[in-house]
């Protein structure tokens, strides 16, 4: 069958591997080769691409709840809008949960995915008591920071390559209102945005659209948004309806004038410099979630999420300049985003450092990995890494400059037997 992932680039042949119970499992770890683990297809790019997928979102069962401690029990293949819809209306959230609710738990561990708090909060890895993983020799291990911890850190951002993971125990966070208090800060240019993540440092989520066309005086100009939930008691959670975009859209639709005209409009719609709204927590934390097939509007071609991170002494400097080239080129994305990090952790291949990173949105065109390459290289001249969630395209050398535990990481998948079991195109790519 053809399969491709949220990008929708590259599409390829590739078999799907279902299994029932544990033991079924076993047999097909013993009876294949080169196979990858596969939530709901929600990565961007390649790192869940393979010959054969183990398809996991069959396995999204409730296994239990400790209501005093917040921590649930669940399959690795439930969906995080799942445990939204059980656990908001009863006052608990997500500790940790990337821009969109529709991956699965396994997903979110293997990709140690962050959010809006991750200079607060960290990694999704930070949340997770334990979890169970089926090796490739079939053996089933409990890992957690203090039980087999090297698999442990291997797996949290290991992108799929060392286990399946079975099911997983989490840390819940206590709520009182399906409202987000937020504010929004209008800046006029790098140093204004920057300084405005400072000032509202404290603030629990915060995160930047940043017009990535602008240039000049105006570069860098961003709507940060800021916030914290309500505590009106309000916890009847309604999940919005979603429209959705029928098809592929032309691509020619989206071009420098087009991104540029929409950048203009969605900046300009904020008047004040300081505004302030309540909002429902579906539309602070996963707007995109709000229309089905949103990636049709980047064409049959697909596109691809370019998202790096700088350390904080470098950031201003490496943001400026990666701006400036973006908007030379004419390729904006009208997608765009900016987050402020804290501290890296102990996982191996985990993306996260402390600084600022870049998120933007590209339709798949001629020029566009020329470019890309060229953004590479100015990260990695300000000491930063691209986010293996997201990426199709980074060379295998520009990867390793960017994560020193990289050896370990292979060294730990060799020993194990695992670099002969679980692979993706992504990882042929950049040699994992």
């Amino acid at each position: 069958m053809l399969c491709t992932s949220w990008g929708m680039y590259p599409e390829i042949e590739c078999r799907r591997l279902l299994f029932e119970r544990e033991s079924d499992l076993v047999d097909i770890m013993h009876s294949n080769d080169e196979m990858i683990p596969r939530g709901n297809g929600r990565s961007y790019g390649d790192s869940a691409l393979g010959r054969s997928l183990i398809e996991v979102v069959p396995h999204d069962c409730f296994l239990g709840f400790d209501r005093e401690q917040g921590i649930l029990h669940i399959q690795a293949g439930a969906l995080l809008s799942g445990i939204l819809e059980v656990f908001v209306p009863r006052g608990w959230f997500l500790s940790v949960t990337p821009g969109t609710k529709l991956i699965t738990v396994g997903g979110a561990i293997a990709s140690d995915v962050h959010g809006k708090n991750h200079h607060v909060a960290g990694c999704f890895s930070s949340c997770v008591v334990e979890f169970r993983m089926m090796t490739p020799d079939g053996e089933v291990l409990t890992c957690s920071s203090g039980m087999n911890s090297e698999l442990f850190h291997a797996t949290c951002g290991g992108m799929g390559l060392t286990g399946v993971i079975l099911d997983a125990k989490i840390r819940m966070k206590r709520i009182h209102s399906v409202h987000v208090e937020q504010t929004t800060i209008k800046t006029k240019d790098l140093s204004e945005t920057f300084e405005a993540f400072k000032e509202y440092r404290e603030v629990p989520y915060s995160v930047a659209w940043i017009d990535c066309l602008a240039s000049g005086p105006e570069l860098g100009r961003a709507l940060l948004m800021t916030g914290d939930f309500a505590d009106d008691g309000d916890l009847c959670y309604r999940p919005s309806r979603r429209p959705g975009v029928p098809f592929n859209l032309p691509s020619c639709m989206l071009n420098s004038r087009t991104v540029r005209a929409f950048n203009g409009l969605y900046y300009g719609r904020i008047r004040r410099r300081i505004s302030r709204s309540r909002v429902d927590l579906d539309t602070f934390f996963y707007p995109l979630d709000a229309v089905d097939h949103w990636n049709r509007i980047y064409g049959r071609n697909g596109f691809t999420q370019y998202q790096f991170i700088l350390p904080m002494e470098m950031s201003y400097k490496g943001l400026s300049q990666i701006l400036d080239t973006i908007s030379a080129s004419g390729k904006g994305s009208f997608l765009a985003v900016l987050k402020l990090y804290g501290p890296a952790n102990d996982n191996y291949l985990s993306f996260p450092l402390e600084g600022y990173s870049l998120a933007l949105d590209f339709k798949i065109e001629p020029g566009l990995f020329s470019l890309l390459d060229r953004l590479d290289e100015l990260v990695l001249d300000h000491g930063g890494r691209i986010y293996l969630a997201k990426d199709v395209r980074v060379r295998r050398n520009t990867f390793e400059k960017g994560y020193p535990m990289i050896d370990r990481f292979r060294r730990f998948r060799k020993e194990n037997g695992m670099d002969r079991t679980f692979r993706s195109l992504q990882s042929e790519r950049v040699g994992i």
